[in-house]
């Protein structure tokens, strides 16, 4: 593989061992297009997502409460919520690191408030904490809420599949 870029204002190309050559044109955020996108398609699918990690991480739970019992069932559902917390906070931290890139679009070097960086960090911290403490004092097992985290990602890859077969214009 080789990788060259000549200039700031030159095509990035990778050239890979294959003989194929693919080219990027390399743009500052200056060179970048100012034209408004339109963000609404978008937020729908933030907001599908949101609600289906929440009915299917209940609809999960109570299937896996009917099958093998209440504490695996809670454990999916507490999942299911924290997936839904570190998804909104997720968005949060998105956001704001965002917008702080578009204030500080002409900026040589822009800088993002370190309030961004512990929440990164925060969001995870508690949810470690909160399995820890559900785990150790209310007996659900940790397994459980393992599985009811992936609600995000199983909620995520719905709301795509359902985009692609439905595609907005």
């Amino acid at each position: 593989m080789t990788f060259s870029a000549a200039s700031p204002k030159a095509n990035f190309s990778v050239n890979l061992n294959a003989g194929f050559v693919l080219d990027f044109p390399s743009a500052s955020c200056a060179d970048m297009s100012t034209t408004p996108v339109n963000v609404a398609p978008y937020l729908q699918s933030e907001k599908r997502i949101a609600r289906l990690t929440l009915v299917l991480g209940a609809l999960a739970a109570i299937l896996v409460a009917w099958f093998s019992g209440p504490s695996w069932g809670a454990g999916i559902f507490v999942g299911a919520i924290l997936a839904w917390f570190n998804f909104r906070w997720l968005r949060q931290g998105v956001d704001a690191l965002t917008t702080a890139a578009a204030v500080q679009a002409n900026r040589r070097s822009p800088r993002v408030p370190i309030v961004t960086y512990f929440k990164a960090l925060f969001r995870y911290g508690l949810i470690a904490l909160a399995v820890y403490v559900i785990f150790k004092y209310l007996n659900v097992p940790i397994l459980s809420m393992i599985f009811g985290l992936c609600a995000l990602g199983a909620a995520t890859m719905a709301v795509s599949v359902y985009e692609i077969m439905h595609p907005q214009e």
